[in-house]
């Protein structure tokens, strides 16, 4: 099993120009029942280094938060650099105007109603170094006055 991170926005913009070794988007969308619940018109599949979405900062569920890396739980460097530069992107969107929304799913979920309502993020709040992905959530990019 991959994670899949889907994400939406308003803003037209070819996000595929933010591509790197350890990031990419393509408008090519995976078959998954979790695409449904973006709630935006531009749609991106957005990739790791492996290929597909599982080389990014995830954690099971939302018990710990939001937070920076440490040292009793060992998280790679570049799936930590892969996540700072997916979160600069989104930021960069929101701070422009743009809504944004993503999902974190495991590849093959056919049952969307665990996801619940979607997890609002205040990139006010939320540092770059400290957003990682919960499995199987939907979250909404904003940032707060």
């Amino acid at each position: 099993m991959c994670y899949v991170v889907v994400l939406s926005t308003t803003s037209d913009e070819d996000l595929s120009r933010h591509d790197t070794a350890l990031l990419s988007f393509t408008r090519e969308l995976p078959d998954e029942s979790a695409v449904a619940l973006l709630a935006y018109p531009h749609r991106w599949y957005v990739g790791s280094k492996s290929g597909c979405s599982c080389t990014f900062r995830h954690l099971h569920d939302t018990e710990l938060g939001f937070g920076p890396p440490v040292d009793w739980y060992p998280e790679d460097a570049d799936e930590i650099a892969a996540t700072k530069e997916f979160i600069t992107v989104v930021r960069r969107l929101v701070q422009g105007g743009a809504k944004v929304d993503c999902i974190d799913a495991w590849s093959g979920e056919s049952d969307t109603t665990g996801f619940g309502e979607p997890l609002t993020v205040d990139l006010a709040a939320v540092a770059d170094a400290d957003f990682r992905f919960f499995e199987n959530r939907h979250f909404t990019f904003v940032v707060s006055a």
